[in-house]
């Protein structure tokens, strides 16, 4: 459903957004591990977190690594998926038709425009620090930590 770009976002905000604060930051080796994502994929997907909407933090150098501000944990989820590009699923045609619109409608048209509605307030509403939250608590899991008993 989403794409692998989009998937390991999630996750690596999510897991930043557990175990990073602006006093300890997390390596890149770290984090994909814990997320089941190749360390180069990884180091892509939080640069273009970093550079795109703010959503991680990093810092360069020996003490370096990555966290997430206060603010930044507040973000929907929706920011996550801007921030890498991956908004298509909400935003575009379910056929990739460029000229598909209410007054030129695709095939699939009117029975997706409720499930993309449907998943936009999805990503809108839920943010960053409630996934946090449940994946916590064990309701979630992320890569190799299995969730809580």
């Amino acid at each position: 459903m989403l794409s692998k770009s989009a998937e390991y976002a999630l996750r690596a905000t999510i897991y930043i957004a557990l175990k990073g604060s602006a006093d300890h930051k997390l390596g890149i080796e770290e984090i994909a591990s814990a997320i089941d994502s190749p360390p180069s994929f990884t180091a892509k997907v939080l640069q273009q977190l970093t550079k795109n909407n703010g959503v991680i933090s990093s810092v360069r150098g020996p003490n370096g690594g990555f966290y997430l501000t206060d603010a930044a944990r507040r973000l929907p989820v929706r920011a996550v998926l801007e921030a890498v590009g991956e908004d298509g699923i909400i935003t575009k045609c379910v056929l990739g038709l460029k000229e598909c619109s209410e007054s030129r409608p695709c095939p699939m048209h009117e029975q997706y425009r409720s499930i993309k509605v449907q998943l936009r307030q999805m990503f809108e509403k839920t943010t960053i620090e409630q996934l946090a939250a449940d994946f916590d608590k064990g309701k979630l899991t992320i890569g190799n930590r299995p969730p809580k008993k």
